[in-house]
């Protein structure tokens, strides 16, 4: 087994964002220190990792030191001096905007979007943007030609997608908090393979990226990974103070345990694909056992989800590859249809040929909130289910260089429980919790009604609490 990490004596140590954070205000530490090593950091493990779509280390010293201006009048966020970095799917000034793309010419972008301005808001340093498969289709980082993202904790597997880059950067300890997003499970799916934290927030919970905003089934919501529930819990609270929806319940601040006993439905196998394999049904199993044995009811849960759910997000996957190739030179500078891999245009064919569907699978995701939200009324809090129905595959299982019937397949056999929160906008959270027989974690996934925010994160904190996550370091 390779495995690959950073972790070192240096600034950053082995601390969540969080322990950085309150390094950084308490001054045993500067700004300026955790960049550098986050920058050492990069510098030494990227490699062997492949996570890096940009680096902006001469803006990221300048926003250090910045950042120890504002600490020392006491005008500082959340994490103010934390060095992070952003998937290469936003807008970032002075970064490009490439979706992971080779269609895509690296453009630098003028403008931060609303995400990034809220994202920036907590005081975040960013070092780097990070890789992704192209357009995000996939749930592995990997591109057309063999250039792969690889998963620190051993590097003949997958980093998860498509926030890949990101994920593995903060699993190996490069930084501890990254930007992701998440269309059909891209936090959700990297936390699981990398043993990190990753909750895809409640539909409107924080604000969007121009890139997403137009789709008229709008899957994609922006977040972070992360290596704490509590570090997750301090982003969301600080998101918060910046822009705050008010049609969806407040978060606020989570820093304590949920303090009433709960139902959790307990979901082992989705009813779109094969049955979940042994190690992830285990891991699943033992997590609610766990939460039996801290006094939270168990019980089977079937998921309220129309029969037509997986191939109708197919075809929905497959309108936005046809939006792309079509309109790409209408959508990103410099836009070359040429270089588009074999998913994306085998994804646009499939529309072409399923495009008189449009209206109906539009109509019917559009109404999966409501068919979701039905599933909580018989009083269940939240929903406990594998993240992925089987562990961590080896680079080259999803790869885009295979046929593309043949690779959707097998990433809709993959992603049986993600995607039905990003079509309904509910939130849901991916833990650690346990490891398959070669030594990677495997992540489970709690989730809850659109707002349930608070809940996951409480029970997430007893969860961690009761039985810490295992971290490299």
């Amino acid at each position: 087994m390779t495995r690959i990490h950073a972790f070192t004596e240096d600034a950053l140590g082995d601390l969540d964002a969080t322990g950085v954070a309150e390094r950084i205000a308490s001054g045993e530490v500067t700004a300026a220190e955790c960049a550098e090593a986050a920058i050492v950091r990069l510098e030494r493990v990227n490699p062997a990792l492949n996570a890096v779509e940009f680096k902006d280390f001469p803006r990221a010293r300048e926003r250090a030191q910045a950042a120890e201006g504002a600490t020392a009048t006491g005008a500082f966020g959340a994490f103010q001096g934390v060095p992070t970095a952003t998937k290469c799917n936003i807008h970032v000034a002075g970064m490009p905007l490439t979706e992971g793309s080779a269609a895509i010419a690296p453009t630098l972008q003028t403008v931060d979007g609303p995400f990034t301005q809220q994202f920036l808001s907590t005081g975040v340093v960013p070092i780097a943007s990070t890789t992704m498969p192209e357009y995000g289709w996939s749930a592995s980082t990997e591109r057309s030609g063999g250039s792969v993202t690889r998963n620190p904790w051993h590097t003949d597997f997958s980093a998860g997608g498509s926030s890949g880059g990101s994920a593995a950067l903060v699993a190996a300890g490069v930084v501890p908090i990254a930007h992701g997003n998440d269309g059909g499970g891209s936090i959700r799916i990297p936390a699981a393979a990398c043993g990190l934290v990753g909750l895809k927030p409640s539909r409107g919970r924080l604000l969007g990226d121009p890139s997403s905003s137009s789709a008229p089934v709008k899957i994609v919501a922006d977040g972070v990974l992360v290596r704490s529930v509590r570090d997750c819990a301090r982003f969301f609270e600080a998101a918060e103070l910046h822009y705050r929806n008010p049609k969806l319940t407040p978060i606020g601040r989570v820093d304590r345990p949920v303090q009433r006993r709960l139902r959790v439905g307990l979901c082992m196998d989705s009813p779109f694909t094969p049955a979940t394999d042994p190690a992830t049904r285990q891991a699943v199993n033992s997590a609610a056992e766990l939460l039996e044995s801290l006094g939270h009811t168990v019980e089977p849960y079937a998921p309220a989800v129309l029969p037509s759910f997986k191939v109708d997000f197919e075809d929905y996957w497959s309108l936005l590859a046809f939006a792309v190739a079509k309109g790409g030179p209408r959508l990103f500078d410099g836009f070359d249809a040429s270089r588009l891999d074999p998913l994306t245009l085998g994804l646009s064919r499939r529309f072409v040929r399923r495009s008189y569907r449009t209206p109906l699978f539009l109509a019917r995701l559009a109404a999966s909130a409501r068919v979701y939200e039905r599933g909580f009324g018989t009083g269940i809090d939240a929903v406990l289910t594998p993240v992925l129905t089987h562990t961590t595959p080896r680079i080259g299982y999803l790869t885009p260089d295979q046929d593309p019937e043949v690779l959707l397949d097998k990433l809709s056999s993959y992603v049986g429980f993600t995607p039905v929160h990003n079509a309904s906008g509910a939130p849901a959270i991916s833990l650690p919790l346990g490891e398959d027989p070669d030594g990677l974690p495997i992540g489970v996934m709690l989730s809850s009604r659109r707002g349930g925010e608070r809940t996951l994160l409480e029970l997430a904190l007893e969860i961690e609490e009761a039985q810490p996550f295992s971290m490299m370091g």
